[in-house]
């Protein structure tokens, strides 16, 4: 089939050619438009709790908008009692009431806890009627009603932060592409050693990234896509791209030597492209496994990583050849960096040699290397991002700051208990519920204060807030009807509880645990939302699905590399030494971006935890990516074992063939994966940095070193395969 496919891929090489230039020339006006379409978020998850509590308050409480913008007030002459600050926060938040999509605004004037204790800051609360995706485009039309002031105006909340998201990531993006490709370049000229060789890869991957995000362009009009999904597209997709390319076009280099250029075009991918083809199988396994989660933002890269490994497979399987036949014998042109045919002296070869002759030695230090590398991820801590990804320079992150110092870290976001009843929450009993409650809580030292209908006054009674509720007349007094009509609705109310430490602090989880447990009177129907609860709902779902994504994942790869190498024990191995690697780049995400080593030089804040995302998007992808070596390898060694039968002769000969080219693959995916060390949002770094230390690791330590020593101690055993399991198999494999 391969081997039809490479003759048809040569003899229609042109027409082939032409139609991938005119879906590259289809695909480039939507890059820029791109970004327009994707959207920030997508780390929720409107079944979790939290998200439940925020709809039954979104609901019931006008006062709880979608989303709200924080419009912060510093002055340096002025305090927030004095007419010269208040009036011209007051103009401010009224031209920005004047935009048909806001709701109303909590003035700090109306509430004297959004004044900071020198009076010289203070803060207003904007309620959007737009999802936070939606209002994010809002943003440069409030920035255009923003009156020139004499006191100091920053935007923070929700639309600001997502704006600011969007913006870096398209910056992140540019800068990375600056630095991947032409780095790139330097690589596969290092790899080819001539500049023909080096450009085939380099146009093939260029076109096909191209064809991808105008193919993500596409998709983001039917669902809903993240805007993470522009920078892995990227990375991936150059990665991937060049990876089959550099693969396919050495061994077209090599069969070019005994062959004509048809027949060198056909045997290239009837071997080559075979491994390439189940190679792309494994990593859209993995990246396919991101794409059952039930979070918008795992869920838009695991269908964009499927989009981008099949136009990968796509691009090397068609229009590689096509563009082999076409160039020819060409590739060879233009030689700058000239190089010996493999013999006894080479470094493959003199490695191979070692590991076959002392594979022991091998086996237990690169063993015990990888396991160390690991060890810092038994202490992970995960969370859910906040503005503290964002670099300190955009005004989202400036205004996040300067609440947590003036106000404390619990300000920003309180632990909000939504309740709902049949009845009225205002009858005896559910008063008496709520006043319960807020009294137990507003002991607690890790609670600072606590906004609800039943705080308005700690020397009031509960017989007091009754008769105040309730009284035949009414409510007579306007502040507590201005707190009623604020805190609450007839069948619905919020209990505030303001905690001292950081949403995700281990002691603002253990009060939340505390609150969820917490047994209510009355006939409330409670759920609980805020920074912390959000954090806890998102990372329990997330890991409760993740074992059986994994799971699947794991099976579905066994059975490809089953099918692929005829053997059971190879698949087994290539998974447990797949883990290794992933396990080693997984601890050192923790020692770098948890603990904080390295942050000076590679420019970030350390975040004390790990982004809750992060291992299960690496596990997805990585456990693809190193399928990719390991195919690439063991197709060699394969070939080899069937013309020889002789396994340790095997192992060598496929190490010495397809050591350079792997480590020269797995250079290029680093070279382009590194690149995002640049980028100022630090899921982004995490990300680029992880997946190169990854694919660094895998390629030396695990595929030069620890596949080929373990090979060479299973010996025969490698290719064992029971008969009852042999005449399922297909029997025919290509050979030459």
């Amino acid at each position: 089939m391969f081997y039809r496919l490479g003759y048809i891929g040569f003899r229609y090489r042109y027409l082939v050619l032409a139609i991938w230039l005119a879906l590259f020339l289809v695909s480039a006006p939507t890059i820029r438009q791109l970004p327009s379409v994707l959207k920030v978020g997508g780390f929720s998850n409107p079944n979790i709790e939290s998200a439940r509590a925020r709809a039954v308050l979104e609901d019931n409480l006008p006062s709880f908008s979608p989303s709200v913008l924080v419009v912060i007030f510093e002055s340096e002459e002025y305090t927030a009692f004095d007419p010269e600050f208040s009036d011209e926060a007051n103009r401010v938040i009224d031209n920005i009431l004047t935009i048909s999509e806001t709701a109303g605004a909590t003035r700090f004037q109306d509430s004297p806890r959004q004044i900071s204790s020198d009076g010289h800051t203070a803060y207003s609360a904007v309620q959007i009627n737009l999802s936070p995706e939606e209002s994010q485009r809002l943003m440069p039309e409030i920035r255009d009603v923003l009156p020139e002031t004499s006191i100091a105006t920053t935007l923070a909340g929700v639309p600001a932060f997502y704006e600011d998201v969007e913006t870096i990531s398209e910056q992140d993006l540019q800068r990375a592409e600056l630095f991947a490709i032409p780095f790139a370049l330097i690589a596969l000229l290092l790899v080819f050693g001539t500049v023909v060789g080096a450009a085939v890869p380099l146009f093939v991957g260029g076109v096909s990234v191209a064809t991808v995000l105008g193919l993500v362009f596409l998709l983001a009009q039917r669902v809903d896509m993240s805007i993470f999904v522009l920078n892995l597209t990227t990375m991936l997709g150059l990665g991937l791209a060049i990876d089959y390319s550099l693969f396919m076009t050495s061994r077209f280099r090599e069969e070019l030597d005994k062959r004509s250029v048809e027949e060198a075009v056909a045997v290239t991918v009837g071997t080559a492209g075979r491994a390439v083809f189940f190679s792309g199988l494994t990593v859209l396994i993995g990246l396919g496994g991101l794409a059952q989660f039930d979070f918008m933002f795992l869920r838009s890269v695991g269908i964009a990583g499927v989009a981008v490994v099949s136009v990968g497979m796509i691009g090397a399987l068609t229009l590689l050849p096509a563009v082999l036949g076409i160039v020819g014998q060409r590739i060879n042109r233009f030689q700058i960096i000239k190089r010996k045919d493999d013999s006894s002296g080479t470094f493959w070869v003199r490695l191979s040699n070692v590991v076959m002759d002392h594979p022991w030695k091998v086996f237990i230090p690169t063993l015990a290397f990888l396991l160390l590398l690991g060890i810092p991820f038994l202490d992970v801590e995960l969370s859910s991002p906040d503005a503290t990804i964002l670099p300190t320079r955009v005004e989202s992150r400036q205004g996040f700051e300067v609440l947590r110092r003036e106000f404390g870290d619990g300000e920003i976001s309180p632990i909000v208990v939504a309740l709902e009843t049949d009845t009225n929450v205002t009858d005896r009993e559910n008063l008496a519920a709520l006043y319960d409650f807020t009294r137990d809580f507003a002991a607690d030292d890790r609670v600072t204060r606590i906004d609800s209908i039943v705080t308005l006054d700690p020397r009031l009674t509960l017989d007091q807030y009754n008769l105040l509720y309730n009284s035949p007349g009414g409510i007579t007094d306007q502040f507590v009807q201005e707190n009623l009509n604020q805190l609450a609705s007839e069948n619905a109310t919020v209990v505030l509880l303001y905690i001292r430490g950081l949403a995700g602090d281990d002691e603002s989880k253990a009060l939340l645990t505390d609150v969820r447990n917490y047994q209510f009177g009355g006939d409330f129907r409670v759920l609980v939302d805020g920074g912390t609860a959000e954090i806890v709902d998102v990372v329990n779902l997330m890991y409760d699905q993740f074992p059986y994504v994994a799971l699947v994942i794991v099976l579905a790869t066994y059975f490809v590399l089953l099918f692929l190498f005829r053997s059971v024990v190879l698949p087994l191995k290539a998974i447990l030494i797949n883990t290794l690697s992933i396990a080693a780049s997984y601890g050192a995400l923790v020692f770098i971006f948890q603990q904080g080593n390295f942050s000076s030089i590679l420019g970030f804040e350390p975040q004390g935890y790990v982004e809750a995302s992060l291992p299960i998007i690496m596990f997805c992808v990585l456990f693809g990516l190193s399928m990719d070596y390991e195919v690439f390898l063991l197709s060699r060694v394969r070939e080899t074992y069937l013309e020889t039968n002789d396994n340790r002769q095997s192992v060598a000969i496929g190490l010495q063939r397809s050591g350079r080219i792997i480590t020269g693959a797995a250079l290029i995916v680093v070279v382009v994966t590194a690149s995002f060390v640049t980028a100022e949002i630090v899921l982004v770094k995490a990300l680029g940095l992880g997946i190169a230390i990854a694919v660094f690791l895998d390629a030396t330590i695990a595929r030069a070193l620890l596949v080929p020593s373990t090979m060479r101690l299973l010996g025969n055993v490698n290719w064992w395969l029971p008969k009852w399991l042999q005449r399922l198999l297909p029997k025919k494999e290509y050979k030459h």
